[in-house]
């Protein structure tokens, strides 16, 4: 009864809410990303929400443009600036996400939307956790975000998506907010974004550097496409 009728009108609803309650915080950061940053000052990139389908997740601009001089973009951690690890360290680049809940795009709590690059990876089990709408947030963020494994990630995302409930929805907003303002598990150790799946299975030797190159292959096809 939750998952079906009531989750999608309180997403809804709460979104419309804290648009209106944080404009002018959205308004400020807007400004401060427009001076430290310059433009654009949300950042879009295609995401896999429900059924895999693509979606553009909207955030706040963390990161500059800064090229080498073969005009290719620095590595992340070089174009992270100091303001850019302040918004991400206490979540104010995903407020814009709320635009996404509202449209339909994303849910308050889920899963939350791995790259396209990370979804090609994924098995079929791992797969099952865009059955639902992508998360503002969720069970897996709440127990250790980007300092735990891929493996876990997709434990607690399977976990939460064979048991939504409106109970389990409250605990994991509240806990949400409590890891927000204590700034847990923001990045594992040594990095300063998170590692992608794919990256990870090479590193770990779960795929091989072929396969590697026929998913990011594939990644770019969908998103080309923009369907699964």
């Amino acid at each position: 009864m939750y998952q079906t009728y009531i989750k999608r009108g309180l997403d809804f609803s709460l979104s419309l809410l804290g648009l209106l309650i944080l404009s002018p915080v959205l308004l400020v950061i807007a400004i401060l990303v427009g001076v430290k940053l310059g433009t654009p000052i949300i950042f879009k990139q295609k995401r896999p929400g429900k059924h895999g389908k693509i979606f553009t997740l909207y955030k706040f601009r963390t990161m500059t443009d800064e090229k080498d001089e073969k005009g290719k973009l620095l590595p992340d951690e070089k174009r992270l600036t100091n303001f850019g690890k302040f918004l991400r360290s206490t979540s104010l680049d995903e407020l814009p996400e709320l635009f996404n809940i509202l449209k339909g795009d994303m849910a308050i709590i889920g899963p939350r939307p791995q790259l396209v690059r990370d979804m090609v990876f994924m098995n079929e089990e791992q797969k099952k956790r865009h059955l639902v709408r992508q998360g503002l947030t969720g069970l897996a963020q709440i127990n250790g975000r980007n300092v735990i494994s891929w493996e876990d990630k997709f434990k607690y995302d399977l976990e939460y998506v064979k048991n939504i409930n409106f109970r389990q929805d409250i605990k994991i907003f509240f806990m949400t907010i409590q890891k927000v303002f204590a700034k847990e598990d923001i990045s594992a150790e040594g990095m300063e974004t998170a590692e992608d799946f794919g990256d990870y299975l090479l590193r770990t030797g779960q795929v091989t550097e072929e396969e590697y190159e026929a998913k990011q292959a594939q990644a770019i096809e969908l998103l080309k496409h923009g369907g699964k």
